[in-house]
């Protein structure tokens, strides 16, 4: 896999919190020198890692305008995960709970997921190989650091992928809005995967008739449907809802 990069202060701390040996050079705002940034520049620096100097253009050109906080960083990739990964991230874990997306294909909604599973203490992300946004800039930018310690699971099958994790005694939960039964009046706890489908589309077939069961959430106004970093958002916590209850 080729170097990324990254930009924001989150996901350049989260770098430096996790493994600075990443780092391959970086790019800073010309006279930016605020108390947010100046922290990190010092730790860049006592780290012996390349800094550079760059005006707005410059910078607002590497990532396309988007808002990178006055810092750009190019690294080497970080650890990446497949289906022969799982058994290890499960390890130990009496109840897992894992999150699964299947045909994510926004980075924005990838790195909002990622930050939710993180805050939630997802063990893992799993996302199928094909039809799912990679881990880029943007993503890592959205993600405010979760990109850099929760493990993204790339499975060849999802279908196959989650009847393995059936096999270990996970529930796998999917959610789709024809379900019978609303997230409240489901059981979240114990060892779980929860599969949210993609922007618009919902899970695939296959990958529905897998799940143990299907879940909504309730919608009592006018839209039909949520956002899938919301609705994420959403089932996860009630899931640690009935945990920290259970």
């Amino acid at each position: 896999m080729s170097n990324q990069v990254i930009f924001g202060i989150h996901a350049v701390k989260a770098i430096l919190a996790s493994d600075p040996s990443r780092f391959i050079e970086v790019f800073v705002l010309k006279g930016r020198q605020d108390d947010r940034l100046m922290p990190v520049l010092n730790e860049l620096q006592m780290l012996g890692i390349t800094m550079q100097q760059a005006g707005r253009k410059a910078m607002d050109d590497k990532v396309k305008g988007a808002s990178h906080q006055g810092i750009i960083a190019r690294v080497k990739p970080g650890k990446q995960y497949n289906e022969n990964d799982l058994d290890d991230l499960l390890a130990g874990k009496e109840n897992p709970l894992l999150l699964v997306l299947d045909g994510v294909t926004d980075p924005h909604n990838l790195g909002a997921c990622l930050r939710n599973a993180d805050a939630a203490g997802a063990v893992a992300v799993i996302v199928p190989k094909d039809r799912s946004a990679q881990l880029n800039a943007t993503a890592s930018k959205v993600a405010c650091g979760a990109a850099e310690v929760m493990p993204l699971v790339r499975v060849t099958n999802l279908a196959r992928s989650l009847r393995a994790l059936q096999d270990k005694g996970v529930w796998v939960v999917g959610t789709a809005g024809e379900a019978t039964h609303d997230i409240y009046h489901s059981k979240l706890t114990g060892p779980l995967a929860i599969v949210m489908g993609a922007e618009g589309e919902g899970m695939r077939r296959l990958t529905r008739e897998t799940c143990d069961d299907l879940i909504k959430i309730p919608m009592a106004g006018s839209v039909s449907s949520l956002n899938v970093s919301v609705a994420t958002g959403i089932c996860l916590f009630e899931a640690v809802r009935q945990r920290q209850d259970g």
